[in-house]
């Protein structure tokens, strides 16, 4: 039975919807069960419904095994749904279910939240299969007895106090925060009440049935007979012989009895055995050992010489075997060593002991994760390795490792893991972009930021952003060198002819079905050839794809020039995460064009500004302060600050925000009599992706389908990657409509010192 309970409750753990809507349509289909009004009186069933049908009390018995208020239902009264509450309380072991929350709660990762759900279910599925079955025998005995006004009495209280069964939950909440298991004495005063109760129903039960039958039932005449009920026996004598006549409600109280003799004889009892120690949603459950002292190995039945100690899922197994060993004192190196070369290592040694191989070169330290099939695991003995050897264990503390998925991290996004950090990520918008609204997540550790770019994307709500991909092209730059000039340039036109294109552009392109090779560019000095191969990658930022595709290109090149050395991949001719003016003039990733009209009014009244102002303070800042600082692609107020918001938040690389956040922005008066304003903000090289990289960590994920733009387009490649593109383009020009409008204004200093700084300092500048 044990195993049948931890595989339902794996079952439902992996398929809660499924589970959701199977248990909905049971309901439905029991709801949709047409019984009458099984509480009309045997002379009204005599009269309106001949010929007589008996009242079918399994029906309602089966609906109690879903909810004891769908009794309630068959009255005709919804409102009073609520009362067959107490009953359930009167019954219902709320630290069983705390329990089982507890053993969801304590989990790291979502494999093992389904683990212990199963677990908690192969303890205490028994025990709530018995009390489910008493609380449905209960409110069956009450529904076969024909008293509904009893239980609505105990469940009902006085106008302006608490219910009774509000206070008996508000207990027994009190108890479990406090750590406090169940008193013993209410469980068996529970079990008195509810016996109680039962012959309650059953004397009330046979009572009324003959009052029922010595008052309400008189002779049926009917046309051709008539039906005539004797007088009933003496009180005394059919008061007995109800009590030994089997009908449906004496097999329900039988079997209620023996379920409640079960649970409590069986059952009662062996919560204790449950591990109850969780510490709170961060921590794993620790349970509770016996260790010997002073021998080095714990024994599970450990009799002699014992003392308590605690050890997490890290160093033990959930499920014990009877004869089980487990090490708790670091054995010696030799003896670690010949258990890593005989056997699992994750299971037979405990964290000291692994990180004793680590020390000692035994085990590679960065292979941690995979070795023990465990990136937690790995994760916490190297922070623990490296804490110890440079003296920064104390650094570690405010540093988190627990409740990450690291099988996401491991061999794509980083190395030798010691945390993760976490930053606040705001929204800004929504921002009505190509007719679409959508929302802008930034992930920032400045002030005002995301509140000035969601003040710009105010002032563009009344007419919207335009967007446009104007080209589309990551770049890959690799040098070769020959052994003279005449051999380079003879390799450059070779290159750059547009008869041998084809010949390079069917080797590139057959390295993926995303790529596709869009022009060659090439550069030389002295005997070093530069060559820039330009391609889209789909939905991918491509950086990876597309070295891969330049190495097949170059060395089919070099079947034709055998002399041509290849130097590096990259020859920063890409240009990548540098400050270039290649990028800056030949563009690189996402060509992107942004522009938008804003009347006179919303720059009065939203931006606090005026059109002339802007355009001044545009000029003198973006256009002619840049000039005279020598700016490559520098145009801008704080494009930067915009876009490396945004890469962090939809895991793009960071670094790329050097050569992404190359922008001009240019504002000029518009209309008849030049009152709006026209801006625009042209970013020639936006390295951005929608696949790959940071993009599939769950974080990251979801702040793309925020966007609504995660992973790869499925209709059209490289439309989701087009899509983030444009909203960077765009929210750039609101976040530089929103700076440059405090600029003219004087706002910023004021701003900042509100939101980033203590106004203690300056009271002057915060008035």
């Amino acid at each position: 039975m044990v195993g049948l309970y931890r595989a339902h409750g794996e079952f439902c753990a992996s398929h809660p919807w499924e589970v959701i809507v199977a248990t909905l349509t049971l309901t439905a289909c029991i709801l949709s069960i047409d019984t009458g009004n099984v509480f009309h009186s045997y002379s009204q069933k005599l009269c309106e419904t001949p010929p007589c049908q008996d009242y079918n009390a399994l029906d309602v018995i089966a609906m109690t095994i879903i909810s004891s208020s769908v009794i309630n239902c068959l009255t005709g009264d919804v409102a009073d749904l609520k009362d067959a509450l107490f009953c359930f309380l009167l019954l219902i072991d709320l630290s069983k279910a705390a329990l089982l929350a507890q053993f969801a709660l304590s989990a790291s990762s979502q494999k093992e939240v389904k683990h212990n759900i199963a677990r908690g279910m192969a303890h205490l599925g028994p025990s709530l299969t018995l009390d489910t079955i008493v609380e449905t025998l209960v409110v069956s005995v009450g529904t076969l007895s024909g008293i509904r006004s009893l239980i609505l009495e105990l469940a009902r209280s006085d106008p302006g106090k608490t219910p009774s069964w509000h206070r008996r939950f508000k207990t027994i909440t009190e108890l479990k925060e406090h750590g406090q298991k169940p008193n013993p004495v209410l469980q068996r005063v529970k079990m008195i009440m509810s016996g109680g109760l039962v012959f309650v129903h059953l004397h009330s039960r046979w009572i009324l049935k003959e009052v029922d039958i010595k008052e309400s039932v008189l002779p049926l005449m009917t046309s051709d007979h008539t039906i005539q009920l004797n007088a009933p026996n003496p009180a005394a004598q059919d008061y007995l012989l109800r009590w030994i006549t089997l009908g449906a409600d004496h097999i329900v109280v039988l079997i209620l009895l023996l379920a409640l003799t079960v649970k409590f004889i069986f059952f009662e009892d062996k919560d204790d055995m449950i591990p109850s120690e969780v510490f709170g949603l961060n921590e794993k459950p620790r349970y509770e050992m016996e260790r010997r002292v002073p021998t080095i190995l714990v024994s599970k039945n450990a009799a002699i010489q014992t003392e308590k100690i605690y050890l997490g899922p890290e160093e033990i197994k959930t499920e014990l075997k009877e004869d089980k060993q487990y090490s708790v004192e670091v054995r010696s190196l030799e003896k670690c060593v010949e258990i890593n070369n005989s056997g699992d290592i994750a299971e037979e040694l405990n964290d000291d002991e692994i990180k004793l191989l680590a020390e000692n070169g035994v085990i590679p330290a960065y292979q941690l994760e995979t070795i023990l099939n465990n990136p937690e695991r790995g994760v916490k003995i190297r922070r623990n390795l490296i804490g110890e050897r440079y003296g920064i264990s104390r650094a570690f503390t405010n540093l988190p490792y627990l409740n990450y998925d690291y099988s996401k991290v491991m061999g794509t996004c980083c190395e030798n893991v010691v945390g993760y950090i976490p930053i606040p990520v705001g929204i800004a918008g929504p921002l009505l972009l190509d007719g679409r609204k959508i929302n802008i997540p930034m992930a920032t550790t400045e002030g005002c930021l995301v509140a000035s770019t969601n003040r710009g994307c105010r002032a563009l709500s009344y007419a919207g952003v335009t967007t446009r991909i104007v080209a589309d092209g990551m770049a890959r730059g690799p040098v070769v060198r020959f052994q003279s000039i005449a051999r380079a340039s003879e390799a450059m036109a070779w290159i750059q002819s547009s008869e041998n294109f084809p010949h390079i552009e069917s080797h590139f392109n057959n390295t993926s079905r995303f790529i596709k090779l869009v022009k060659l560019h090439c550069r030389i000095a002295g005997r070093h050839l530069f060559v820039r191969f330009v391609a889209r990658t789909g939905d991918a930022m491509g950086m990876n794809m597309i070295s891969k595709a330049t190495e097949f290109a170059l060395l089919e090149i070099q079947k034709i020039f055998p002399d041509m050395e290849i130097l590096s991949l990259s020859g920063n001719f890409c240009s990548d995460k540098k400050p270039a003016a290649v990028n800056w003039i030949e563009g690189r990733g996402k060509s992107v064009v942004s522009e938008a009209i804003i009347s006179s009014k919303v720059v009065k009244n939203v931006l606090k500004s005026s059109v002339q102002a802007l355009i001044d303070v545009n000029i003198s800042k973006n256009l002619i302060g840049s000039a005279i600082a020598g700016s490559i692609g520098g145009f801008n107020a704080h494009a930067a600050n915009i876009v490396t918001a945004i890469y962090i938040a939809t895991g793009q690389d960071p670094a790329q925000n050097v050569g992404s956040s190359n922008c001009i922005t240019l504002m000029e008066p518009w209309g008849e009599d030049g009152e709006d304003l026209y801006v625009s903000c042209t970013m020639p090289s936006i390295e951005i992706g929608t696949v790959g990289g940071g993009t599939q960590l769950p974080p990251q994920s979801a702040c793309l389908d925020i966007i609504g733009a995660r992973g790869a387009h499925q209709e059209c490649p490289g439309e989701n990657a087009n899509t983030l593109a444009r909203l960077v383009c765009a929210s750039v020009l609101a976040g530089e409509i929103s700076l440059l409008s405090a600029l003219a204004a004087g706002h910023l200093v004021k701003s900042h010192l509100k939101h980033n700084r203590s106004t203690a300092q300056f009271p002057c500048l915060a008035q």
